[in-house]
């Protein structure tokens, strides 16, 4: 079991979260924009208040594509970049009404999307020259997986499975629904022979029977810093190790030093604070 390619959004993808995004903001029409004669033009720039990761610029174009596709939109960074604050990401032009309108859709795609990027930066960065890899989870905002996914490989961390369907996760409560890790392993192979199979274990006993079991991948669930490195050592290369839980800013790369493969990180996703954008019109 490897790490998945890094996951890149469809066109449709985009579409439907813009269309979705449109729909719960404009509703029936924007009352506001209606006030300024429709022959107005604007032009403007949107800046960044703080240093960063640049992602969401798909979305944006899609958000004033859908908008007026009069707008014009000329980028001034790419998707993965590195920001400075006061930088100009891009510059704009067209009718006014539309891009008040689309304004704080594109803005909340770029905010959050750049914020989750940002924050993965600063987690790798942590643990740069260890050698493992930084995972994210399904811990992510309903309806934007795929966009937080693909944030996160912006920010130089890695995919974990997408959902319930692309790979097993055997946890728990599904080892106690099967009867065992070995029961749950071989219905797994019987099921779905080329869908990767990672089991969770909460300790080095249960790591044993994983490993006899042939789970590709074993999630080290809460594991001490000791427990990581005898996991390691039991292990021995035959199954790939990720690590899980109690991971922050102080453990992360002890964590790393182990010699574990992986380490997930709900709080890629999860705990993301949005970049802070400005829209100015000139």
């Amino acid at each position: 079991m490897t790490t998945p390619p890094s996951i890149r959004p469809t066109p449709e993808q985009i579409r439907v979260n813009v269309m979705a995004a449109l729909a719960e903001d404009i509703g029936d029409g924007d009352i506001t924009a209606q006030l300024i004669p429709p022959e107005n033009r604007a032009e403007g720039r949107v800046i960044t208040r703080e240093d960063g990761v640049l992602c969401g610029t798909e979305w944006v174009d899609a958000v004033f594509a859908e908008v007026d596709p009069a707008i014009e939109i000329s980028w001034h960074k790419h998707d993965g970049e590195m920001l400075s604050a006061g930088a100009t990401l891009f510059t704009f032009a067209g009718p006014a009404r539309g891009l008040l309108t689309g304004e704080r859709t594109a803005l909340n795609f770029l905010q959050l999307l750049s914020g989750t990027a940002s924050v993965c930066q600063r987690y790798a960065a942590m643990v740069a020259g260890t050698g493992v890899k930084l995972l994210d989870t399904r811990k992510t905002i309903p309806g934007l997986r795929i966009a937080q996914k693909y944030a996160v490989s912006c920010g130089g961390c890695h995919n974990h499975r997408v959902g319930l369907f692309d790979a097993y996760l055997i946890k728990e409560n599904h080892i106690n629904a099967c009867g065992g890790i070995a029961q749950a392993v071989a219905t797994a192979r019987s099921h779905s022979a080329d869908k990767p199979v990672e089991v969770e274990v909460e300790s080095l006993e249960e790591l044993e029977i994983a490993l006899q079991a042939g789970a590709d991948r074993i999630m080290l669930d809460n594991f001490s810093l000791q427990q990581l490195r005898e996991a390691v050592a039991v292990a021995g290369g035959k199954a790939e190790l990720e690590a899980s839980g109690n991971v922050t800013d102080k453990t992360l790369k002890p964590i790393a030093e182990t010699g574990v493969d992986y380490i997930s990180i709900g709080a890629l996703t999860k705990d993301c604070k949005a970049l802070d954008l400005s829209m100015r019109l000139l």
